[in-house]
């Protein structure tokens, strides 16, 4: 496999020599890495490990600074997911948002049974109850090395004295303001992220600080009780939603088994439900390795090969609409669905010359937008790959006031009526029903890649259910097609999921040629760009880590003393 020298430069930290990489990607023979959506985020962690934390520690503290620094999606009113490879065990955390006790299966559906269109997307009724702090501090009591204080300073600080907002974040907010005034929204987003929120300005969140201190100083108290808890319900029960004080009481994050699965000689360490995404990865892989058995490997980006990962990937979203949910609620046939002969059938019916009818896709079992991502690498071999979220970029586009920070808007992430898309088009059943303190499927798919017990590739990816095409895709740039970390990330991706018919999204930069042939077949070319990928690859004792040049994210990878 190639790693590329990317021209870079060195900074001196104390000590330590780093190389860094302008192009958002970097080499090295480095003994730690990491690879982050922000550039605050990714001195936070940087500056954690140099001080002898680990790849816990400098999670934890990167996804509180994110808490100010990206408010788009890493955020301590959502949740996530982190799959952890920790002393040569691996490990995965759920600290995924719930529905709150007075959800319901038909909370967003009208008078005529129909789908309410933005009831589950803005405002406190989309809410679920948050997960990011009960997660954090779940991570740090059983892999925590240096003191919980030190890990949330930073963000403290950030909010506290603020830090000058990059134009990209700046552009976003814009946007995001345009929308709300578009739609007719009624929030309180630009109270908070209007004028202060301009490129260049010095972005100063005083209520966000007050609520970091309370965490640092108490730890899931400081969010899950008193003032702040006090803040969260008083806005919800002025705004029409649903959390309560005992819905905060009873969150708790969860310790499960990863999914392990074995592709050409790796072991690969993903994310068990109440994702969908490692299940989707695992067989969205195997289905196509099956037909490359017995078919000669389609060349790299050409219109054979969309078209043969888009046959896979119509199966993969239809065992996910039909069999994925909360395992805590619904009895999830995991190994049934990435059992080597289920793939190997599944394969069997992928059409290499044509589509396969949409509607004639069928789950297989015979008898189930925004977000970030942050991958990172310690001196000692342990690894963390953490997505978290508050769905679309904003959340629900409301801030929790006195709180200071936004709302989630996951409940889109239920099914609110079986076979009806949500917002990204997905589709689920009976397995994603609305019920009181469950778990919303998810996309998050945080992956970690083993080689011989070492780690090979940490990767992930924002982008709703294109988080699973992004991952599977990255896993196949760097280990089919020996593409390098930048390559991997900043090549075109394409993404399908079943519905809308026959349609596959695609990043700029095709070639014309094999879209045409793809448009001559039938389908439909979507040009909307998708994901964020932050990865960190491992070849030959030598780390490279590489962010999407897309987003504002770094990738940094550093030499011990």
């Amino acid at each position: 496999m190639r790693l590329f020298l990317i021209s870079c430069f060195l900074i001196t930290l104390t000590g330590c020599s780093a190389s860094e990489s302008t192009s958002d990607a970097a080499v090295s023979t480095a003994e730690y890495a990491v690879a982050m959506p922000d550039e605050f985020g990714a001195q936070v962690a940087l500056d954690v490990m140099q001080e002898g934390g680990n790849a816990v520690d400098a999670a934890i503290a990167a996804q509180f600074t994110l808490a100010v620094t990206y408010p788009e999606a890493g955020n301590i009113g959502g949740g996530g997911f982190m799959t952890l490879y920790f002393d040569q065990q691996t490990d995965f955390l759920d600290y995924r948002e719930m529905a709150p006790a007075l959800a319901n299966r038909d909370m967003y559906l009208d008078d005529k049974g129909e789908v309410h269109p933005t009831e589950s997307l803005y405002g406190a009724k989309a809410s679920g109850i948050p997960g990011t702090v009960a997660g954090m501090w779940a991570a740090h009591q059983k892999y925590g090395k240096l003191p919980w204080s030190r890990l949330v300073q930073p963000a403290v600080t950030y909010a506290e004295q603020g830090f000058v907002v990059p134009a990209k974040l700046a552009d976003r907010v814009s946007r995001y303001l345009k929308r709300i005034k578009e739609r007719g929204r009624q929030t309180n987003f630009a109270n908070y992220f209007g004028p202060a929120a301009t490129a260049g300005a010095l972005f100063i969140q005083p209520e966000l600080a007050a609520t970091l201190k309370r965490i640092r100083d108490h730890g899931p108290q400081g969010f899950y009780a008193g003032e702040t808890a006090d803040f969260i319900v008083s806005y919800m029960q002025a705004n029409g939603g649903l959390i309560s004080h005992e819905d905060l009481s009873k969150y708790q994050a969860k310790w499960r088994d990863p999914i392990h699965f074995n592709w050409r000689g790796y072991e690969i360490v993903t994310a068990p439900p109440p994702s969908s995404g490692g299940i989707a990865v695992a067989q969205w892989l195997g289905m196509v390795d099956e037909v490359i058995k017995t078919n000669v490997l389609p060349a790299y980006n050409s219109a054979p090969y969309l078209h043969l990962v888009s046959e896979a990937g119509k199966r993969v979203f239809a065992d996910r609409a039909e069999y994925l949910g909360d395992p805590d609620f619904y009895n999830v046939p995991q190994a049934r669905l990435i059992a080597p002969d289920y793939i190997a059938r599944r394969a069997s019916e992928v059409n290499l010359t044509a589509i396969s009818p949409t509607p004639e896709v069928k789950p297989g079992l015979i008898e189930s937008e925004d977000t970030t991502h942050f991958s990172i690498v310690d001196k000692w071999g342990n690894a963390v790959s953490n997505t978290t979220t508050i769905n679309l970029s904003f959340g629900a586009g409301v801030v929790a006031e006195g709180a200071g920070f936004l709302l989630n808007d996951e409940m889109d992430d239920f099914s609110a009526k079986p076979g009806v898309p949500n917002f990204f088009g997905a589709i689920g059943g009976e397995a994603n029903a609305i019920a009181p303190y469950k778990r919303m499927l998810s996309s998050m798919t945080p992956t970690i890649v083993l080689e011989d017990d070492k780690v090979k590739l940490v990767t992930g990816s924002p982008g709703g259910t294109t988080i699973i095409s992004s991952v599977t895709l990255s896993i196949l740039n760097t280990l089919l097609f020996d593409k390098s970390a930048e390559e991997a990330v900043n090549n075109p991706r394409f993404h399908h999921q079943l519905w809308p018919k026959d349609t596959i999204r695609v990043h700029e930069g095709f070639s014309e040629q094999p879209l045409t042939a793809l448009e001559k077949m039938g389908y439909v070319i979507d040009r909307d760009r998708f994901g964020d990928l932050h990865l960190i690859l491992q070849q030959n004792g030598k780390l490279s880590a590489a962010s999407e040049a897309n987003g504002r994210g770094k990738a940094v990878v550093k030499s011990a003393p």
